[in-house]
């Protein structure tokens, strides 16, 4: 698969890095992050899925999040090398095990056209590659309290 879009590629390589914890994050004194068995039932969704979302959207901008309902939301995002395209991104999750059903990515795309901000499609497999970093990173960080 190629990318065409810059600013997709952007988004995608910046998921993917921070995924991989280059961003850093909570981190204790050994430079691992932290997670406890009871933060899966501490909130309202599975807390690997949850840390893994928040991980993995680091290098964006929050706008919202509730970790009750599961929901977290950037704010639009403009990449400056192409700064007629903005990117959004939901995250859904729905459960308190850690399943990959209980996840759902939603990326909107939005175009500048003579001043007024357009709907535009986003490149097919993005919310999956979004997916699927998320869940790479819940399973290292449940794998990670089995090794404490």
């Amino acid at each position: 698969m190629t990318f065409r879009n810059p600013l997709i590629l952007g988004l995608a390589l910046a998921l993917l890095l921070s995924g991989c914890g280059i961003f850093g994050g909570g981190k204790d004194k050994s430079g691992r992050i932290k997670v406890t068995e009871d933060m899966t039932t501490a909130i309202g969704v599975n807390g690997y899925l949850w840390k893994a979302s928040l991980d993995s959207l680091a290098s964006l901008p929050i706008s919202q999040t509730d970790s009750g309902g599961g929901i977290i939301i950037t704010d639009w995002f403009i990449d400056p090398s192409v700064p007629t395209e903005r990117l959004k991104v939901t995250i859904t999750i729905s459960d308190r095990r850690l399943r990959a059903d209980a996840l759902d990515v939603f990326v909107y795309r939005q175009v500048l056209r003579e001043g007024v901000w357009l709907k535009a499609s986003v490149q097919e497999g993005t919310e999956k590659k979004i997916e699927d970093t998320i869940l790479t990173r819940a399973r290292a960080l449940w794998i990670q309290t089995l090794d404490d």
